[in-house]
């Protein structure tokens, strides 16, 4: 199994975690993924160019990464980061769903500020994302006491979205949460996030 991925993305960090906890093997294969200047190695089999784009042992080219680690553990000899149903299921798959957004806002926070111009950027735009992560950070901390020491697709991708904003906007606060801090802490201790750190 192989990836494209960029070392800094929190969706392909995502595919990696949920591939070290289930035990598989997959190559990172580099690639140059941009918003407006897109790779098209990765275009020539993924038509959005974006990463993660992930190669199955069968042949298969799936994307996104809510597809790549639906598959992952639905292959893998001990599946378990994807409740099979009931309110288990639902629970995983809304804190995935609010995680990913948090990460989708604050990628394009990111874009504002490096990939646009100088002259064209409008702070309007980025206070809307920015909007969109205090929100989302807010809920985080009502759920927290639910996290426990669970680990599904919902604590995993929330890990890895406060663990971005870490990388591109440590000045957040967003420890001000003190029991989401702590969970965070913890959960970030796993061999599967170790091993799978942003670069600094």
């Amino acid at each position: 199994m192989q990836v494209y991925y960029s070392a800094s993305s929190p969706f392909v960090r995502k595919v990696l975690v949920c591939a070290a906890e289930l035990h598989i093997d997959v190559e990172r294969l580099p690639c140059a993924a941009h918003p407006v200047t897109r790779d098209q190695t990765v275009v020539a089999v993924n038509p959005l160019g974006k990463v993660p784009t992930f190669f199955a042992d069968d042949g298969q080219v799936l994307y996104d990464s809510r597809v790549i680690c639906e598959y992952l553990d639905a292959t893998s000899a001990q599946p378990g980061l994807f409740p099979a149903s009931g309110q288990a299921r639902w629970r995983s798959l809304r804190e995935q769903a609010l995680g990913d957004g948090l990460m989708e806002a604050a990628l394009l926070m990111r874009f504002e500020q490096v990939v646009r111009p100088d002259g064209l950027r409008y702070q309007p735009w980025f206070d809307g994302q920015h909007e969109k992560v205090v929100s989302a950070l807010e809920q985080f901390a009502k759920w927290v006491p639910a996290f426990g020491e669970r680990v599904d697709i919902g604590t995993i991708t929330v890990a890895c979205a406060l663990s971005y904003l870490d990388l591109r906007f440590p000045d957040e606060g967003w420890r001000k949460h003190e029991a989401l801090a702590a969970w965070h802490a913890r959960f970030s201790e796993r061999a599967s996030m170790t091993s799978t750190q942003h670069p600094a």
